[in-house]
């Protein structure tokens, strides 16, 4: 049984809207950092528990609460509270594995979408679920990870650079996502040095590690068309503002990032199919390799079959067999051996058999 679905089956029977984490990382501490900004200031903290309710404030001032490590429940529950988030929400965010979708719920929109980032050499890459809750004047984001993946985005907000402190919420809610479809961009960057170099091996030296690399890599783009393929349809949805918390000066941002997730869909499909061709010409190259193979020792055995047999011949053990008694009689045989052998080669190398 899959991972998601053993993790699933741990809430079986619950009611609706229970808060049981279902990931794997549960030995992760917590990491809350709040930042409130407006186009003149901007104030951080981080802590490592919500004690408080950190609800947003001035209307013309923009909260961004992100909470890395999901594996503790009171951190949500207080959460829900202060902004008086659905149950169900709570749930999908603790229910590591969701698939990418946006959900309306008048007063925020919740959307779920997944990171993807590189593991360890050889390994299969590791996915990750962000949850984003966009509220009027606020945005929570939720990530299972303990990386600051949100950095070059908070590095912006301190540094005042580009629109996003004169900007709302929406226009914060569009950075984050923007940034997690720039993470499949470095990530496909780096699928495709791997395949050229699994390409030269498999026309070359293909071996069963070749084999296992292309089914892994192969893996790999299955799992990233099943983040995609949803991920443009929650990206469609956000450019066609169907809630009133989008503004219509974000159309063209998200229209970008909508192109962006079609060309890394497009990228993806290119990759299965090279892959898939990678495979056949795997199969291709292990089946010649065989032949070749084949063909030496058919060669071999060839040349040796009237060698065995004149051997065999003047091995039985008669009594009278006049070459026996003959004084040049091995030299002979030996001669006609060779020239039977020489004579097969030559005849192999004009058929251009060898």
């Amino acid at each position: 049984m899959p991972k998601s679905f053993r993790r699933m089956a741990r809430k079986v029977g619950m009611p609706p809207g229970s808060l049981i984490y279902t990931g794997e990382k549960g030995h992760l501490p917590a990491k809350i950092t709040i930042t409130r900004y407006n186009s003149e200031n901007i104030v951080e903290r981080q802590l490592d528990a919500f004690t408080e309710c950190q609800m947003a404030g001035d209307p013309e001032e923009v909260t961004w609460i992100n909470v890395n490590g999901i594996s503790q429940v009171h951190n949500l529950e207080k959460v829900g509270e202060c902004f008086k988030i659905h149950p169900l929400v709570l749930e999908d965010i603790l229910e590591v594995g969701q698939r990418p979708k946006v959900e309306d719920y008048d007063d925020y929109l919740y959307i779920v979408l997944n990171s993807i980032r590189s593991a360890a050499e050889g390994e299969k890459f590791v996915s990750e679920e962000i949850s984003l809750v966009l509220g009027p004047h606020y945005v929570l984001s939720f990530y299972e990870g303990d990386g600051d993946l949100f950095a070059p985005v908070r590095d912006r907000l301190l540094k005042a650079k580009g629109r996003i402190r004169k900007m709302g919420a929406d226009y914060l809610a569009y950075c984050l996502i923007d940034l997690i479809v720039d993470h499949y961009f470095v990530e496909l960057e780096k699928f495709g040095d791997q395949m050229e170099s699994l390409e030269d091996e498999v026309m070359t030296h293909p071996s069963p590690q070749t084999l296992g690399d292309v089914h892994r890599i192969k893996n790999d783009m299955i799992m990233l068309r099943k983040s995609l393929w949803p991920l443009r349809e929650v990206i469609a949805r956000l450019e066609r503002r169907e809630s009133p918390l989008i503004s219509e000066n974000l159309d063209n941002y998200f229209r970008d990032v909508y192109d962006h997730t079609i060309i890394a869909i497009d990228t993806v499909e290119t990759y299965r199919d090279i892959l898939s061709g990678m495979l056949d010409i795997y199969l291709s190259s292990m089946s010649n390799r065989l032949n070749e193979i084949m063909k030496v020792l058919t060669i071999i055995a060839t040349i040796f079959m009237p060698l065995t047999f004149i051997t065999s011949l003047y091995g039985m053990n008669f009594k009278h067999m006049p070459e026996l008694q003959w004084r040049y009689g091995y030299y002979v045989v030996i001669g006609v051996v060779v020239m039977i052998a020489l004579s097969m080669l030559s005849f192999f190398r004009r058929k251009r058999w060898i």
